[in-house]
């Protein structure tokens, strides 16, 4: 077993995020396989406790792929469908989405990353930042047409601005 990280308190917040970060990306049967893959994560829940998390994070139990039932917690934004299982490729795939859609600009300055979006647009580019996997972003803030990212590496900024505009407009990467 795996200690929690220290940069993961042990709240319920934390778990509640953690369980909805396990849903979107694995096919869980089962309460007990979902605390066996919290346990993994240094995070000890009880059945009862589970159980609870579940009513209040919405889950619903759906067919899965192979037609058995799975846990799923609905979308966030306008498509309030079930997700399980969403991999790399489709957060990848909604996020070059969103860019092309959304991202007006995008400057940088050492780790710190501005991203422009038309008027309201800012907190659904930066939830779907958020979701996606990228290991160069630490974290994300929104305000109503501008997204504050910070990058992991002090000086990071310009390939992860440079990043978001490719995937903004691909043609400009393949001319």
């Amino acid at each position: 077993m795996s200690a929690q990280p220290a940069s993961q308190p042990s709240t319920k917040t934390a778990r509640q995020a953690r369980i909805k970060a396990i849903l979107g990306a694995e096919t869980v049967r089962s309460q007990a396989e979902l605390a066996a893959l919290l346990a993994d994560d240094g995070v000890q829940v009880t059945q009862a406790t589970l159980s609870r998390d579940l009513v209040e994070l919405g889950a619903i139990r759906v067919r899965g792929v192979d037609g058995g039932l799975v846990y799923a917690i609905r979308s966030e934004g306008g498509n309030r469908s079930p997700q399980t299982g969403l991999t790399q490729e489709v957060l990848d795939a909604r996020l070059a989405k969103l860019c092309a859609e959304l991202l007006v600009t995008a400057e940088a300055s050492g780790n710190i990353v501005v991203l422009r979006t038309p008027p309201g647009a800012a907190n659904f580019l930066a939830l779907a930042i958020d979701h996606s996997v990228l290991p160069a972003v630490l974290g994300t803030i929104a305000g109503d047409d501008t997204v504050l990212l910070v990058t992991r590496d002090p000086q990071g900024g310009e390939d992860v601005a440079a990043r978001f505009l490719a995937l903004a407009d691909p043609q400009q990467t393949e001319a």
